[in-house]
Protein backbone atom coordinates (compact mmCIF):
# COMPACT_ATOMS: atom_id res chain seq x y z
CA UNK A 1 0.00 0.00 0.00
CA UNK A 2 3.23 2.48 0.80
CA UNK A 3 4.38 1.65 -2.54
CA UNK A 4 0.76 2.56 -4.43
CA UNK A 5 0.56 5.67 -2.96
CA UNK A 6 3.88 6.71 -3.30
CA UNK A 7 3.27 6.79 -7.14
CA UNK A 8 -0.12 8.70 -6.69
CA UNK A 9 0.87 11.26 -4.87
CA UNK A 10 4.29 11.19 -7.60
CA UNK A 11 1.75 11.46 -10.30
CA UNK A 12 -0.09 14.49 -8.61
CA UNK A 13 2.71 16.45 -8.32
CA UNK A 14 3.87 15.87 -11.63
CA UNK A 15 0.47 16.75 -13.05
CA UNK A 16 0.63 20.62 -11.86
CA UNK A 17 4.96 20.67 -12.90
CA UNK A 18 3.60 19.47 -16.46
CA UNK A 19 1.95 22.66 -17.08
CA UNK A 20 4.39 25.16 -15.10
CA UNK A 21 7.26 23.09 -17.47
CA UNK A 22 5.56 23.77 -20.68
CA UNK A 23 5.59 27.28 -20.33
CA UNK A 24 9.17 27.48 -18.80
CA UNK A 25 10.22 25.27 -21.65
CA UNK A 26 9.79 28.39 -24.00
CA UNK A 27 12.34 30.05 -22.32
CA UNK A 28 15.14 27.20 -22.01
CA UNK A 29 16.42 24.79 -24.08
CA UNK A 30 15.35 20.99 -22.88
CA UNK A 31 18.89 20.43 -22.09
CA UNK A 32 19.45 23.51 -19.37
CA UNK A 33 15.62 23.46 -17.82
CA UNK A 34 16.76 19.77 -16.75
CA UNK A 35 20.34 20.96 -15.88
CA UNK A 36 19.09 23.28 -13.91
CA UNK A 37 16.10 22.06 -12.14
CA UNK A 38 18.46 19.10 -11.33
CA UNK A 39 21.13 20.80 -9.78
CA UNK A 40 18.52 22.28 -7.46
CA UNK A 41 16.79 19.39 -6.21
CA UNK A 42 20.45 17.61 -5.52
CA UNK A 43 21.56 20.72 -3.56
CA UNK A 44 18.20 20.58 -1.56
CA UNK A 45 19.01 16.64 -0.84
CA UNK A 46 21.95 17.81 0.72
CA UNK A 47 20.53 19.96 2.81
CA UNK A 48 18.22 17.21 3.94
CA UNK A 49 20.95 14.31 3.79
CA UNK A 50 23.82 15.82 6.02
CA UNK A 51 21.79 16.38 9.06
CA UNK A 52 20.48 12.95 8.41
CA UNK A 53 23.97 11.93 8.38
CA UNK A 54 23.04 9.83 5.43
CA UNK A 55 24.79 11.31 2.91
CA UNK A 56 27.29 8.98 2.53
CA UNK A 57 25.92 5.71 3.92
CA UNK A 58 27.54 2.07 3.25
CA UNK A 59 26.05 0.70 -0.55
CA UNK A 60 27.58 -2.13 -2.11
CA UNK A 61 29.20 -1.07 -5.43
CA UNK A 62 26.57 -3.24 -7.79
CA UNK A 63 23.38 -0.70 -6.09
CA UNK A 64 25.38 2.22 -6.55
CA UNK A 65 26.31 1.78 -10.42
CA UNK A 66 22.88 0.59 -11.05
CA UNK A 67 21.34 3.64 -9.39
CA UNK A 68 23.90 6.11 -11.30
CA UNK A 69 22.97 4.43 -14.58
CA UNK A 70 19.13 4.68 -13.47
CA UNK A 71 19.68 8.61 -13.25
CA UNK A 72 21.89 8.92 -16.12
CA UNK A 73 19.15 7.07 -18.66
CA UNK A 74 15.75 7.94 -16.69
CA UNK A 75 16.80 11.53 -15.88
CA UNK A 76 19.66 12.35 -17.91
CA UNK A 77 18.11 10.97 -21.24
CA UNK A 78 14.30 10.40 -20.36
CA UNK A 79 13.38 13.64 -19.11
CA UNK A 80 15.56 15.62 -21.79
CA UNK A 81 13.60 13.91 -24.11
CA UNK A 82 10.28 14.06 -22.12
CA UNK A 83 11.00 18.53 -22.07
CA UNK A 84 11.67 18.02 -25.96
CA UNK A 85 8.87 16.43 -26.70
CA UNK A 86 6.79 19.03 -24.60
CA UNK A 87 8.13 21.49 -26.74
CA UNK A 88 6.83 19.39 -29.71
CA UNK A 89 3.84 17.93 -29.11
CA UNK A 90 2.39 20.27 -26.14
CA UNK A 91 1.58 18.33 -22.95
CA UNK A 92 -1.33 15.90 -23.97
CA UNK A 93 0.01 14.30 -26.55
CA UNK A 94 3.29 13.74 -24.91
CA UNK A 95 1.64 12.06 -21.61
CA UNK A 96 -0.13 9.53 -24.44
CA UNK A 97 3.18 8.58 -25.85
CA UNK A 98 4.58 8.48 -21.50
CA UNK A 99 1.51 5.85 -21.24
CA UNK A 100 3.78 3.48 -23.04
CA UNK A 101 6.13 3.47 -19.99
CA UNK A 102 4.38 1.45 -17.39
CA UNK A 103 3.47 -1.84 -19.64
CA UNK A 104 7.35 -1.49 -20.82
CA UNK A 105 8.55 -1.34 -17.35
CA UNK A 106 6.19 -3.93 -16.35
CA UNK A 107 7.92 -6.41 -19.60
CA UNK A 108 11.39 -5.23 -18.56
CA UNK A 109 10.95 -6.27 -15.34
CA UNK A 110 9.54 -9.57 -16.09
CA UNK A 111 12.55 -10.24 -18.24
CA UNK A 112 15.55 -9.04 -16.58
CA UNK A 113 14.13 -9.03 -12.76
CA UNK A 114 11.70 -12.00 -13.04
CA UNK A 115 8.93 -9.64 -11.28
CA UNK A 116 5.74 -12.08 -12.48
CA UNK A 117 2.87 -9.94 -11.58
CA UNK A 118 -0.76 -11.76 -11.08
CA UNK A 119 -3.52 -11.80 -14.14
CA UNK A 120 -5.22 -9.00 -12.22
CA UNK A 121 -2.40 -6.82 -12.27
CA UNK A 122 -1.14 -7.09 -15.74
CA UNK A 123 -5.16 -6.27 -16.20
CA UNK A 124 -5.36 -3.31 -13.69
CA UNK A 125 -2.25 -1.93 -15.47
CA UNK A 126 -3.85 -2.18 -18.83
CA UNK A 127 -7.10 -0.57 -17.82
CA UNK A 128 -5.19 2.14 -15.97
CA UNK A 129 -3.02 2.92 -19.26
CA UNK A 130 -6.59 2.78 -21.37
CA UNK A 131 -8.64 5.16 -18.84
CA UNK A 132 -5.45 7.37 -18.66
CA UNK A 133 -5.18 7.47 -22.84
CA UNK A 134 -9.02 8.29 -23.15
CA UNK A 135 -8.62 10.94 -20.79
CA UNK A 136 -5.84 12.66 -22.88
CA UNK A 137 -7.20 12.15 -25.76
CA UNK A 138 -11.00 13.63 -25.49
CA UNK A 139 -9.35 16.35 -23.88
CA UNK A 140 -7.08 17.04 -26.96
CA UNK A 141 -9.94 16.64 -29.12
CA UNK A 142 -11.62 19.14 -26.89
CA UNK A 143 -8.91 22.01 -27.39
CA UNK A 144 -6.36 21.09 -30.31
CA UNK A 145 -2.59 21.73 -29.41
CA UNK A 146 -0.12 23.26 -31.92
CA UNK A 147 2.45 20.30 -33.16
CA UNK A 148 5.64 22.00 -34.35
CA UNK A 149 7.77 18.89 -35.65
CA UNK A 150 5.46 16.20 -34.82
CA UNK A 151 8.12 13.47 -35.98
CA UNK A 152 10.60 14.88 -33.61
CA UNK A 153 8.60 15.23 -30.89
CA UNK A 154 6.95 11.67 -31.96
CA UNK A 155 10.39 10.27 -31.28
CA UNK A 156 11.62 12.24 -28.35
CA UNK A 157 8.32 10.90 -27.12
CA UNK A 158 9.09 7.47 -27.77
CA UNK A 159 12.55 8.16 -26.36
CA UNK A 160 11.31 9.34 -23.03
CA UNK A 161 9.09 6.55 -22.48
CA UNK A 162 11.67 3.49 -22.95
CA UNK A 163 14.31 5.26 -21.13
CA UNK A 164 12.07 5.73 -18.18
CA UNK A 165 11.08 2.59 -17.80
CA UNK A 166 14.37 1.22 -18.19
CA UNK A 167 15.42 3.38 -15.42
CA UNK A 168 12.59 2.46 -13.31
CA UNK A 169 13.70 -1.39 -13.41
CA UNK A 170 17.25 -0.19 -12.65
CA UNK A 171 15.55 1.25 -9.43
CA UNK A 172 13.66 -1.31 -8.47
CA UNK A 173 16.62 -4.07 -8.89
CA UNK A 174 18.68 -1.56 -6.13
CA UNK A 175 16.01 -1.25 -3.87
CA UNK A 176 13.93 -4.13 -3.80
CA UNK A 177 14.78 -6.24 -0.90
CA UNK A 178 17.73 -3.80 0.49
CA UNK A 179 18.05 -1.31 3.26
CA UNK A 180 18.77 0.93 0.88
CA UNK A 181 16.40 4.13 1.78
CA UNK A 182 14.58 6.01 -1.31
CA UNK A 183 15.27 9.50 -0.48
CA UNK A 184 19.27 8.44 -0.95
CA UNK A 185 18.41 6.41 -3.74
CA UNK A 186 16.99 9.71 -5.45
CA UNK A 187 20.45 11.73 -4.45
CA UNK A 188 22.69 9.07 -6.23
CA UNK A 189 20.23 8.61 -9.22
CA UNK A 190 20.20 12.46 -9.64
CA UNK A 191 23.62 12.96 -9.82
CA UNK A 192 23.87 10.17 -12.24
CA UNK A 193 21.07 12.15 -14.02
CA UNK A 194 23.46 15.41 -13.87
CA UNK A 195 26.90 13.57 -15.16
CA UNK A 196 25.22 12.55 -18.25
CA UNK A 197 23.74 16.14 -19.02
CA UNK A 198 26.97 17.59 -17.99
CA UNK A 199 28.25 15.55 -20.97
CA UNK A 200 25.47 15.96 -23.14
CA UNK A 201 25.72 19.70 -22.73
CA UNK A 202 29.84 19.28 -23.50
CA UNK A 203 29.11 17.29 -26.42
CA UNK A 204 26.48 19.34 -28.19
CA UNK A 205 28.82 22.51 -26.82
CA UNK A 206 25.96 24.64 -26.28
CA UNK A 207 26.29 27.88 -25.88
CA UNK A 208 26.86 30.14 -23.18
CA UNK A 209 23.86 32.27 -24.30
CA UNK A 210 21.79 29.33 -23.34
CA UNK A 211 22.49 29.92 -19.97
CA UNK A 212 21.27 33.34 -20.04
CA UNK A 213 17.67 32.66 -19.56
CA UNK A 214 18.50 31.75 -16.04
CA UNK A 215 19.89 35.22 -14.83
CA UNK A 216 16.12 36.25 -14.38
CA UNK A 217 15.63 36.20 -10.78
CA UNK A 218 11.98 35.56 -11.69
CA UNK A 219 12.37 32.37 -13.79
CA UNK A 220 14.86 31.13 -11.48
CA UNK A 221 12.18 31.01 -8.58
CA UNK A 222 9.72 29.44 -10.74
CA UNK A 223 12.24 26.65 -11.88
CA UNK A 224 13.51 26.29 -7.93
CA UNK A 225 9.79 26.03 -6.72
CA UNK A 226 9.17 23.36 -9.53
CA UNK A 227 12.39 21.29 -8.84
CA UNK A 228 11.23 20.93 -5.04
CA UNK A 229 8.50 19.73 -5.76
CA UNK A 230 8.37 17.91 -8.86
CA UNK A 231 12.41 16.39 -8.73
CA UNK A 232 12.94 16.72 -5.20
CA UNK A 233 9.87 15.29 -4.01
CA UNK A 234 8.46 13.63 -6.91
CA UNK A 235 11.62 11.34 -7.32
CA UNK A 236 11.46 10.47 -3.78
CA UNK A 237 7.92 9.14 -4.03
CA UNK A 238 8.76 7.58 -7.02
CA UNK A 239 11.69 5.82 -5.80
CA UNK A 240 9.45 4.95 -2.31
CA UNK A 241 7.17 3.18 -4.80
CA UNK A 242 9.42 1.52 -6.86
CA UNK A 243 10.75 -0.06 -3.74
CA UNK A 244 7.31 -1.05 -1.95
CA UNK A 245 5.66 -1.95 -5.31
CA UNK A 246 6.17 -4.16 -8.33
CA UNK A 247 8.17 -1.74 -11.50
CA UNK A 248 4.75 -2.16 -13.73
CA UNK A 249 2.52 -1.27 -10.66
CA UNK A 250 4.87 1.80 -9.27
CA UNK A 251 4.54 2.88 -12.91
CA UNK A 252 1.58 2.41 -14.06
CA UNK A 253 -0.18 4.48 -10.98
CA UNK A 254 2.78 7.19 -11.21
CA UNK A 255 1.24 7.69 -14.86
CA UNK A 256 -2.14 8.63 -13.45
CA UNK A 257 -1.25 12.33 -13.79
CA UNK A 258 -3.58 13.38 -16.85
CA UNK A 259 -6.73 12.32 -14.00
CA UNK A 260 -5.64 14.59 -11.58
CA UNK A 261 -5.76 17.41 -14.26
CA UNK A 262 -9.77 16.76 -14.63
CA UNK A 263 -10.67 18.19 -11.00
CA UNK A 264 -8.35 20.80 -10.84
CA UNK A 265 -9.82 21.63 -14.83
CA UNK A 266 -13.68 21.53 -13.16
CA UNK A 267 -12.59 23.56 -10.16
CA UNK A 268 -11.44 26.72 -12.35
CA UNK A 269 -14.38 26.36 -14.85
CA UNK A 270 -12.97 24.46 -17.75
CA UNK A 271 -15.03 22.74 -19.16
CA UNK A 272 -14.85 18.99 -18.78
CA UNK A 273 -16.58 16.33 -21.21
CA UNK A 274 -18.77 13.19 -20.07
CA UNK A 275 -16.60 10.89 -21.93
CA UNK A 276 -13.36 12.44 -20.52
CA UNK A 277 -15.18 11.45 -16.80
CA UNK A 278 -15.68 7.80 -18.39
CA UNK A 279 -12.30 7.51 -19.29
CA UNK A 280 -11.26 8.67 -15.68
CA UNK A 281 -13.68 6.39 -14.21
CA UNK A 282 -12.04 3.29 -16.33
CA UNK A 283 -8.36 4.35 -14.76
CA UNK A 284 -9.81 4.59 -11.57
CA UNK A 285 -11.01 1.18 -12.11
CA UNK A 286 -7.87 -0.02 -13.18
CA UNK A 287 -5.62 1.81 -9.96
CA UNK A 288 -8.19 -0.22 -8.18
CA UNK A 289 -7.21 -3.30 -9.27
CA UNK A 290 -3.71 -2.02 -8.53
CA UNK A 291 -4.73 -1.73 -5.56
CA UNK A 292 -6.31 -4.85 -4.41
CA UNK A 293 -3.47 -6.83 -6.57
Amino acid sequence: MQGELAALGAALIWAIAAVIYTGVGRQLSPLVLNLAKGLIAIALLILTLLPLGTLLPPAEPKTLVLLLFSGAIGIGLGDTAYFEALNCLGPRRTLVLESLAPPLAALLALIFLQERLTTIAWFGILLTVFGVTWVILERSADTPEPQSRPLRGFGFGLLAAATQASGAVMSRAALAGTDVDPLWSTFVRLIGGMVMLLLWLVVQRQPARSLKPLQSWRLLTVIAGTAFASTYLGIWLQQVSLKYAPTGVAQSLSATSPLFVLPIAIAIGDRVSVRAVLGGLVAIGGIWLLFGR
